[in-house]
């Protein structure tokens, strides 16, 4: 009897997961003074069903605008998946660190993925803005098709202090899906995931002090739902049973990380690349590789590493495709320094593949270093800013209370309010100032404050002092619109000092006190809807100065009314920007004057259409010894105009450039009949370079690359030209030109998009104005007879229609879709670039847990027929009617995309023929069998290069745009290269003897005479 009672127990203790283990350290050891959260009311004792406590909690916290929920000490057992809404934040709190536990053997978590969190998009309910069915719910058990998955919206939710635990038999749990974008975080966290999948699966922005031990991994991550990079700081990985990291495209920068017992630190996987940077990295006890490199000869893999100590890590680096390994340097050795990816030998020069490490033998493994984000102080040392009379209720004047409360104590808290202040806050140099929610937490300056009207110097709103090691964390700062002389943090803090987790107020993502969202906008996008409220009409948002450095992490500064939203000026004091989101500014978003001795790692930045036509990303002024790892400078899809480059540099050198990533695709969520989806294209209009050198005049045409470094006199550039080939400009002056087609005499016909209008080139005629008409054209193709079909955007599903060259301007026809047919003889019209990239739907197979490759998710895009198609007049050629995703209102307003309306210009090829065509979220060119009704098949490819324009002459020779222009031959061997003056986009044959090879760049047309 006594050997069965304890059997029963075991049983019941497998089943509820009572297993005790070592606390963690409690972060946040008692709760702060937060009237406005809500606690979790569960058991606690590992062995009752939590979800249920823990979902209403967190319910109730997600009122308009968001809330905070406090998790006390304990242990809680859950059986499903918990939904942590947007903007909710979650923090345990304790002498001991809480728990969440999945007790052995739940049900729903044994196949596939099945997550115990989920980072979600929006709350099921009629205040959730979902329209129609969710087009992607995350996998959650049970699965709730209501519930979107986060995504590139998902802004301020949060997980931290709070601990995971999987116990046995739950092969595909991980604790936490974190899919979601500016200011969410995961930090202080320690992941035992036991018989589990991983800890985190997907990744986004920032997480800090993770500690992984156990399961197949720690993080799996597919790409992330912004499509930029995701910082990993004062973390460790321990005995993983594959890898301790499997991922691509995530954008991954590993800070103060350390890899122990496992056989692979980093996994990227089959088929695809990912910008990864790690700096203070250790690697001890890995058995087979520190990172396997895949995709190997493409420009989307990008490695990068400084900083790394390794022990008894035998390879450092092992390449899938080819087998080939880079050893290590002894049983314990430094690398100082490791790249692989296109490596660029000097400014305004194509890169080379290479792959290069400095390393060194070393006695053994020195100490593990101080993390690099500093440990808050304790919750008994913070002082509500209430004591001191402040109401956070955005109508009182604040300013007196909260001087009061920094100039009386060091450790300062600002709970849940809208602080309205008139005056600068100023800091002690030992001033700690927190807050826990950077959007319910704001320090406001309301429009038209006097001292901060008219022009003369920079007023802040929160100014620290010179030198000391001064904190601020969690708060969000808003000097509004109307305030010309604001800055909203003046920093000229020491190297020791930390800014974390501060949202800079205004643009995007900001909520007013009642939790309803700020519209930055006006009706046409030109400005914001209150004329007083100038764009790009106050100082930087985040200006570090006269010596000022430290740590910047988990920064967001989209207030479109500062110029810019970090400037960085004056000061040689070491400082480190760590994942900062700067975006929607006007002229630029990053800036550098006369600064030394600072790394910039995992910047972003985002151009939007209204405001963002001329805005540089990142600006360097008289300024040295700077680090840029992990750049991703990004325009949106909606934007209309070509900006010369991503980085403007004046008079800098020793700039380090490290894994660049300049792009402009976007995802377009759209709803309709059919539902909901969301479709990835790309816009016309990314950088044409990613760096000027303005002081010597030199470009940087590679948009993607691993390795650059700018001296102080680069040497002279020489263009490259293929076999003598002439280039001559026949024309410019032009906005934005694409659409390039050749009738039957070669003449070419194309379009300045802006301005509408269709344009002839011909060596007899020379340049003519074809059309004039307001009539949205943006693609071209000629059919047999010379009639002209043009594909325009307007209407919902854009419009296609035809006429003579040389006919009257009233004279055209409309041609109606109609059910797709066979039509031998007859070609198909096609685009020549496209964007498949399949973000936003996970891509991982369920059953053997591998990943769909972007080639096959390309080929799989391209071989689906069409059920529509337009017909030429004289039914010699055919356009399928890709589908068209609108995106804004249904009126000239609203933007449309599909592949078509996407593409620089368009093909022709019949079916049974091979045409060209290039995937610009692979860089790469393929030739593909054209099919029935617009389906492409046979997929092969043809050449790392690609993303705009590809064309192949009489002889096969075989010309592709990226950059400049690269020859091959017929068999896929570059045989040459033509650089242009400008970035060439579109590339047609044409003049009468075929001979002149046309390209199209924005703003001019140029000739190049082939031989």
């Amino acid at each position: 009897m006594h050997q069965r009672l304890i059997g029963i127990c075991a049983a019941l203790l497998a089943l509820f997961g009572t297993v005790e283990a070592a606390a963690s350290q409690s972060v946040y050891t008692s709760a702060p003074d937060e009237p406005g959260a809500v606690t979790v009311a569960g058991a606690g004792d590992g062995r009752a069903d939590d979800s249920a406590a823990i979902q209403r909690a967190i319910d109730k916290a997600a009122g308009k605008g968001g809330g905070i929920v406090f998790l006390p000490e304990g242990t809680y057992r859950i059986s499903r998946t918990i939904y942590l809404w947007p903007a909710v934040r979650i923090f345990g709190i304790g002498a001991k660190r809480p728990v969440i536990v999945l007790g052995a053997n739940t049900p729903g978590f044994q196949r596939g993925v099945a997550h115990m969190l989920v980072f979600a998009g929006a709350r099921p309910g009629a205040d959730s803005g979902q329209r129609g069915p969710v087009a992607f719910p995350p996998p959650g058990v049970p699965l709730n098709k209501d519930v979107p998955d986060a995504n590139s919206g998902t802004f301020y939710t949060a997980l931290g202090n709070v601990d995971f635990r999987i116990l046995d038999g739950n092969p595909a749990a991980t604790a936490i899906r974190f899919h979601a974008a500016q200011h969410s975080f995961v930090s202080h966290v320690d992941f035992d995931i036991g018989s589990g999948l991983a800890g985190l699966y997907h990744v986004a922005n920032q997480a800090e002090d993770l500690h992984f031990r156990g399961g197949r991994y720690g993080i799996l991550a597919e790409k992330t739902s912004p499509a930029w990079p995701f910082a990993l700081v004062d973390s460790t990985f321990e005995g993983q049973r594959d890898a301790a990291i499997r991922e691509h495209e995530a954008g991954l920068t590993l800070i103060n990380v350390a890899f122990r017992n496992v056989p692979v630190g980093i996994e990227i996987d089959r088929g695809y690349g990912d910008w990864l940077w790690g700096q203070d990295v250790r690697f001890e006890n890995v058995s087979k590789a520190g990172v396997i490199i895949s995709n190997e000869n493409n420009v989307y893999t990008q490695i990068g590493f400084q900083n790394v100590v390794a022990a008894n890590t035998p390879v450092f680096a092992r390449f899938r495709d080819s087998g080939k390994t880079v050893a290590r340097a002894g049983h314990a050795y430094q690398v100082a320094s490791f790249t692989y990816g296109l490596t660029l030998p000097g400014l305004g020069r194509m890169g080379e593949f290479k792959t290069d490490m400095q390393a060194s033998r070393i006695a053994a493994l020195p100490p593990v270093p101080a993390p690099v984000i500093r440990a808050l102080p304790a919750v008994s040392e913070w002082v509500s800013v209430r004591a001191a009379g402040a109401k956070g209720d955005d109508k009182t004047d604040d300013t007196a209370a909260l001087q009061k409360a920094i100039d009386t104590h060091r450790v300062v808290y600002l709970p849940t309010g809208f602080y309205r202040v008139s005056d600068t806050l100023r800091l002690r140099p030992d001033t700690v100032l927190l807050g826990l929610h950077p959007s319910l937490t704001q320090i406001v300056l309301p429009d038209g404050t006097p001292g901060y009207q008219g022009i003369g110097t920079p007023k802040a709103l929160i100014e620290s002092a010179r030198g000391g090691d001064a904190i601020v964390a969690g708060l969000g700062l808003d000097t509004q619109g109307a305030n010309p002389r604001a800055t909203a943090l003046l920093w000229m803090a020491g190297a020791a000092s930390l800014v974390n987790d501060v949202k800079f107020q205004g643009g995007h993502g900001t909520n007013r006190f009642d939790g309803s969202r700020v519209t930055p906008y006006n009706n046409n996008a030109t400005a914001d809807p209150e004329a007083a409220r100038r764009w790009d009409g106050q100082y930087a948002s985040l200006w570090v100065t006269a010596g000022g450095g430290g740590t910047f992490a988990n920064i967001w500064s989209p207030s479109t009314f500062a110029h810019p939203g970090i400037l960085i000026s004056d000061t040689e004091t070491p400082g480190r920007i760590i994942q900062a989101s700067v975006e929607h500014h006007v002229r630029s978003e990053i800036a550098l004057n006369r600064v030394a001795n600072w790394e910039l790692l995992a910047p972003q930045t985002e151009e939007e259409a209204g405001e963002g036509l001329d805005t540089v990303a990142l600006e360097i002024r008289d300024s040295r010894n700077i680090l840029v790892a992990n750049f991703h400078g990004y325009r949106v899809t909606r934007t209309r105009k070509a900006a010369p480059a991503a980085v403007a540099l004046y008079n800098s050198h020793d700039i380090r450039f490290r894994n660049v990533h300049v792009n402009g695709e976007s995802g377009i969520g759209t709803c309709d009949e059919n539902g909901c989806a969301t479709f990835l294209r790309l816009t016309k209009f990314p950088y044409e370079n990613a760096i000027r050198d303005v002081t010597h005049a030199i470009d940087v045409r590679e948009r993607e690359f691993a390795v650059l470094d700018v001296p102080a006199k680069p040497s002279p550039v020489e263009a490259a030209s293929f076999r003598g080939a002439t280039v001559e400009k026949l024309a410019d002056g032009f906005h934005s030109i694409g659409g390039g087609a050749v009738d039957a005499g070669g003449k070419l016909y194309f379009i300045d998009r802006f301005f509408r209008r269709i344009w002839r080139w011909s060596d007899g005629g020379k340049l003519e104005l074809v059309r004039d008409a307001p009539l949205d054209p943006v693609n071209l193709t000629v059919d047999r007879s010379g009639n002209l079909l043009v594909l325009s955007s307007y209407g919902r599903n854009g419009t296609v229609y035809s006429f003579a060259p040389n006919a009257p301007d009233q004279e055209f026809t409309v041609i109606p879709a109609t059910p797709a047919s066979a039509r031998p003889g007859a070609a198909l019209v096609l685009p020549v670039n496209w964007w498949v990239n399949g973000e936003f739907r996970d891509q991982i197979d369920p059953e053997t847990y591998q990943f769909r490759t972007l080639a096959e998710m390309f080929a799989s895009d391209l071989a689906a027929p069409k059920a529509q198609q337009y017909v030429s007049p004289d039914g010699s050629v055919v356009l399928p009617a890709f589908r068209v995703f609108q995106q804004g209102p249904p009126d000239h307003r609203g933007l449309r995309f599909s592949h078509t309306l996407d593409s620089y210009g368009l093909i022709q090829g019949k079916p049974g023929t091979r045409v060209f065509l290039t995937n610009g979220s692979e860089n790469r060119t393929y030739s593909g069998l054209v099919g029935a009704n617009g389906a492409i098949t046979d997929l092969v490819p043809f050449a790392e290069r690609g993303g705009e324009g590809v064309v192949a002459d009489a002889q096969g020779r075989v010309y592709v745009a990226n950059g400049q222009i690269f020859v091959y031959s017929p068999e896929g061997k570059q045989i040459g290269r033509i650089d242009m003056p400008e970035r060439p986009l579109q590339l047609v044959l044409g003049g009468g003897d075929r001979r002149t090879l046309f390209v199209l760049t924005h703003h001019a047309l140029y000739g190049v005479r082939l031989k």
